[in-house]
């Protein structure tokens, strides 16, 4: 399945929402609730990163389902290589930053190294101690998912299980409320009850991988509609409209369910509703018929960032902070450079680390291609 340029522009945009949507959310908890405008309205801005799970259960999903559907064996190393460079290189830079400069931490301190550089760094976080580079918990999750995936993927492959795989994505889909309802009244009731209750919910319900691949699930459930029921998935592009309006008012259905986290529905039903909230804009913006194809600049020119945006931005806007906020100069004329600062550094970080080794791993590619 080929990702057309239409494609691409439209889940650029989505990128770039989310991107902001993670932005704002953070830059009021390092600022302590600053600006309150801001504060007031990106108390939801929680919901970007789902947004990013699901495109990204989407394009690295397609590209596997690409092969199957041509007949071509998977291959876990040219799989493992391709998001090892991806991935890697602009996460050990951003780490070496957080251990090497104390005054880059948006938080006194950080879990331990190896946490970090085995991805294990979302199970059993403890927020209030260790929450410096705690938005790291995301690509912890993506990382089990690139893990594993695939490599189900290949043994379904090689035993002919393909058809099932359906039912494994249904299954797991299903799983997340079950998982969910047991770590709510068996973990974090429990404990809610504490002097910081409230640390106990995102450590057993909001950070574990096995709570958060609601995303995933229906990015994945995307591609596989898309790739091997393709006749029919094209009928979706004459309702694009419709389903961006879907999408809509799924995520709205959301806010106001997830206006307390804590509480029992909020935990268990809503990240599926926003996953699915999510899915339906993702399927209407793949139609070649979205109004968003039309708008070739503006988010695209961000997107390619987004990835350095996110690992990053907590850091930038700690430092923005505690170093130009000391001029005390206008709340949101802060907000403003903080954002120029991010989009300045994560470019620098593009430009350094990602693109480098981009490349690096393109020579790779040709050099296995001609084995």
């Amino acid at each position: 399945m080929e990702i057309t340029k239409n494609k691409i522009i439209g889940i650029d945009h989505l990128r770039g929402l989310a991107i902001f949507l993670v932005f704002f959310f953070h830059y009021t908890i390092v600022n302590k609730g600053e600006p309150q405008w801001l504060a007031d309205n990106a108390s939801f801005g929680w919901i970007g990163v789902d947004l990013f799970f699901v495109i990204s259960g989407y394009l690295i999903s397609s590209q596997l389902f690409a092969q199957i559907k041509n007949e071509k064996k998977l291959s876990f190393a040219r799989f493992f290589i391709k998001r090892f460079f991806r991935i890697i290189p602009a996460f050990i830079a951003t780490l070496a930053i957080y251990f090497l400069i104390p005054p880059f931490r948006e938080k006194e301190s950080l879990p331990p190294l190896w946490k970090f550089l085995t991805f294990t760094q979302n199970l059993g976080l403890n927020i209030q101690e260790q929450g410096t580079f705690s938005h790291c918990w995301s690509l912890c999750v993506e990382e089990h998912f690139y893990l594993l995936f695939p490599i189900i993927l290949i043994l379904l492959q090689r035993f002919k299980l393909l058809r099932s795989g359906l039912f494994i994505i249904t299954g797991l889909f299903i799983a997340g409320f079950i998982i969910r309802h047991i770590s709510y009244n068996n973990f974090y009731l429990p404990n809610s009850s504490e002097e910081n209750g409230w640390m106990y919910w995102y450590k057993f319900i909001y950070y574990p991988t096995y709570n958060r691949i609601d995303g995933l699930t229906i990015g994945v459930s995307i591609a596989a509609f898309e790739t091997f029921k393709r006749s029919v998935f094209e009928k979706t592009h004459n309702h694009n409209k419709l389903f961006f309006i879907i999408g809509t008012i799924l995520l709205f259905a959301a806010y106001i369910l997830c206006g307390d986290q804590s509480t029992y529905n909020a935990s268990v039903f809503g990240f599926p509703i926003i996953a699915l909230g999510f899915g339906s804009i993702l399927i209407s913006v793949l139609s070649p018929n979205n109004f968003l194809h039309e708008q070739k600049r503006g988010m695209n020119l961000l997107a390619p960032l987004s990835y350095s945006i996110y690992l990053t931005h907590k850091g930038v806007i700690h430092v923005m902070n505690t170093t130009i906020n000391t001029f005390d100069i206008p709340k949101n004329l802060l907000f403003v450079l903080t954002i120029i600062a991010c989009i300045i550094f994560a470019y620098f970080m593009q430009q350094i680390i990602e693109k480098p080794f981009m490349k690096l791993r393109v020579k790779i590619e040709n050099h296995l291609d001609k084995k």
